[in-house]
C-alpha cells in the first residue's frame, strides 16, 4: 500500500526498479545518484527533475512509451513522439527494406504485443496470415499456439517443444514489462490444447546451438529453421521502438534449397479466402 507521501512518479519509478530486481543502492550507483535522494523520490519527499526522471528511466531500461508515462506523472511533457507507421518519416520504408532484404527467407514484423504489422513475400510460402473477425489483428502467439489439424498440409512437427519455448519467452516478457495486455495474452494461449508431437524423428537434427529448432511439414518436404529477433537501433519514436522483426533462417542445405525454389516459383492465382493461417513463429536465437 502506498504511503500518504507517495507521488505518482515515485510510485512508477519504484515499480520499475522492483521489476528489474534492483535495490535502491544498486540503482542509485548506476544512475550516479544517492540512495537517500532516490528514497525521497520514491516516497514523494523529493520531486525529481526532468533530467533525473529520464536518467532513471534509461538506467532501468524502461520502454519509451512508459517513459512518457513516467514523465507525465512527474508533471513533465512527453519526451518521445509517437507517429503512425506510414507517416512521412521513413519508418515504413526502413521496415520494408529489412523485410525485402531477407528474401528468399521468411520474415515478419510485429508490434509490442506480437500483433502482425507486415510480412515479406517469402512469408507467404507458408500460406496467408488470416483476417480475423472483429477488430483483433492477427497475433503470432495465437497463430503459433493454435494446434494444427493432423491432416493440415502445413503443420509444425515438434509442436509441443516449440510451444514450451514460446510460452517461456512470453512469460519472461510479461515479468520484464508488467504489460497487462501481454499478461492477458499469456493467460489465453497457455490454455490452448496441446496435441502430441508426431513421434521420434527418423533423422534427428544434430546437436547445435539452437536447442529448439522449428520443424515444419509442408508438401515440399520438411523444413527446418531457426530465427532471430532484430530491432531498430537507438529509436527516438515510440512506434519504431516497439517494432521487432523475426527473421527465419534455414538449418540445413535442403531447407535453404527448398525455400529458394519456392520463392522463385511464380505464385498461383489467388483463391477465395479460407482462413489459412501462417506458419508458427519459431523460437528466437536472440531472446
Amino acid at each position: 500500500m502506498n504511503s500518504p507521501r507517495d507521488s505518482p512518479v515515485g510510485t512508477l519509478l519504484r515499480e520499475w526498479r522492483q521489476r528489474r530486481r534492483l535495490s535502491q543502492l544498486e540503482l542509485a550507483l548506476a544512475a550516479e545518484s544517492s540512495t537517500r535522494h532516490l528514497s525521497y523520490v520514491e516516497t514523494g519527499r523529493a520531486k525529481p527533475s526532468r533530467a533525473m526522471v529520464l536518467k532513471l528511466c534509461e538506467t532501468l531500461d524502461v520502454p519509451l512509451r512508459e517513459r512518457n508515462t513516467v514523465l507525465l506523472a512527474g508533471g513533465f511533457a512527453p519526451e518521445y513522439r509517437e507517429t503512425g507507421l506510414d507517416d512521412a518519416d521513413g519508418t515504413r520504408t526502413a521496415l520494408d527494406t529489412v523485410l525485402a532484404a531477407h528474401e528468399p527467407y521468411p520474415a515478419v514484423a510485429v508490434d509490442r504485443h506480437w500483433n502482425v504489422v507486415t510480412t515479406n513475400r517469402a512469408m507467404g510460402l507458408f500460406g496467408a496470415i488470416p483476417d480475423l473477425p472483429g477488430d483483433r489483428p492477427p497475433n503470432v502467439y495465437r497463430l503459433a499456439l493454435t494446434p494444427d489439424p493432423p491432416d493440415a498440409p502445413i503443420r509444425t512437427v515438434n509442436f509441443a517443444e516449440v510451444r514450451t519455448y514460446l510460452l517461456e519467452r512470453l512469460h519472461r516478457q510479461v515479468r520484464a514489462t508488467g504489460d497487462p495486455v501481454l499478461r492477458a495474452l499469456y493467460n489465453e494461449v497457455v490454455a490452448y490444447p496441446v496435441p502430441p508431437d508426431e513421434g521420434p524423428d527418423p533423422a534427428p537434427i544434430p546437436v547445435g546451438p539452437f536447442a529448439v529448432p522449428l520443424r515444419i511439414h509442408t508438401p515440399a518436404g520438411e523444413l527446418r529453421l531457426f530465427s532471430t529477433m532484430v530491432t531498430f537501433g537507438a529509436p527516438a519514436d515510440v512506434t519504431l521502438a516497439e517494432l521487432a522483426v523475426e527473421l527465419f533462417y534455414p538449418l540445413d542445405d535442403t531447407t535453404a534449397t527448398t525455400l529458394r525454389a519456392l520463392y522463385e516459383t511464380p505464385p498461383p492465382p489467388p483463391e477465395p479466402a479460407r482462413g489459412i493461417r501462417s506458419a508458427p513463429i519459431t523460437p528466437s536465437s536472440g531472446g
